[in-house]
């Protein structure tokens, strides 16, 4: 397995996937979290992690919006965080609720496997193989959301789910997401490989249908994930790609702080503390706080 650390632009991606040591790190979980192992016909069962928001009780006669995240062994706990940092979205979450910043959120980390680059890629990459997204997709729209909606009080409203990842788990919230717009109404993509493939997802966005429907789109990376600039622009790979896709995205209708939610992060690395400076902002352009104070 190719090193993450590379500075080889898609070397960033290929993080493997690993069993948690045998001396684990004391357990970092923050908030009412829950471990469910979900049936499926497809992988057998998957783990996930379902964080609950400061207040939620099973009687609530509300619904609560949904956000999905990959690579769940990293999300919550650095004790099973593969390289031992976590995106601490609990305690981003827990915070930002408490402070007035974020509405009530139910956040579900799905734990990947060792078919991760498989499972997390839309199309075959001549190096490394994968291509089997549809059949990850399949589980999340028919199993893993009828057990969710089984178990908690999920909104129905598309404009309240999203799917967010990063790296791999960022290409595949992208087809998730553009591929099912009556299921997801958002998308939260962080340091997407848009390499993966021959930039096949780029292209054939570009040549595509036009999107009628377009979920929200963040779509973000740092500066300094990659010194790749194969076309010597002074501008590194991954940089130059995702100022394609944004383009692509544009011409495609999306529309720059309405819609489309852009940014390069200046001096931000490939890695999980990285995305978990920039999390929190992604949940608060998706999931607001909505001003329920009356007017007269």
């Amino acid at each position: 397995m190719k090193d993450r650390y590379l500075p080889c632009y898609g070397n960033t991606s290929l993080r493997p996937y690993l069993k948690a040591p045998e001396k684990r790190p004391k357990s970092a979980l923050t908030g009412d979290i829950r471990r469910h192992l979900v049936p499926s016909r497809i992988f057998g069962s998957r783990e996930i992690l379902v964080y609950l928001p400061p207040g939620f009780s099973e009687k609530d006669n509300f619904t609560y919006p949904l956000g999905i995240l990959q690579d769940g062994q990293n999300v919550f706990d650095s004790a099973t965080a593969v390289f031992g940092v976590e995106w601490g979205v609990d305690e981003t979450a827990e915070r930002m609720i408490i402070e007035q910043q974020l509405r009530p959120v139910i956040l579900v980390a799905v734990y990947n496997s060792e078919n991760r680059i498989l499972e997390y890629t839309p199309f075959p990459d001549p190096e490394n193989g994968g291509g089997g997204a549809e059949i990850y997709r399949t589980f999340i729209t028919d199993e893993l959301l009828p057990f969710l909606e089984a178990t908690y009080p999920i909104s129905h409203h598309i404009e309240d789910r999203a799917v967010i990842g990063s790296s791999l788990g960022g290409l595949v919230s992208l087809f998730l997401g553009l591929s099912q717009p009556a299921v997801f109404g958002a998308i939260g993509c962080l340091s997407p490989s848009l390499w993966w493939g021959q930039k096949n997802f780029i292209t054939g966005l570009a040549g595509g249908p036009p999107l009628t429907n377009r979920p929200r789109l963040w779509l973000d990376c740092g500066t300094m994930e990659s010194d790749d600039d194969s076309n010597g622009n002074g501008v590194s790979d991954l940089v130059d790609d995702m100022r394609t896709l944004r383009a692509v995205l544009v011409y495609q209708g999306y529309r720059l702080q309405d819609d489309l939610f852009y940014s390069e992060v200046e001096g931000a690395t490939h890695d999980e503390h990285a995305w978990s400076l920039r999390v929190g902002d992604v949940l608060k352009t998706f999931f607001p706080k909505r001003d329920t104070r009356l007017e007269f």
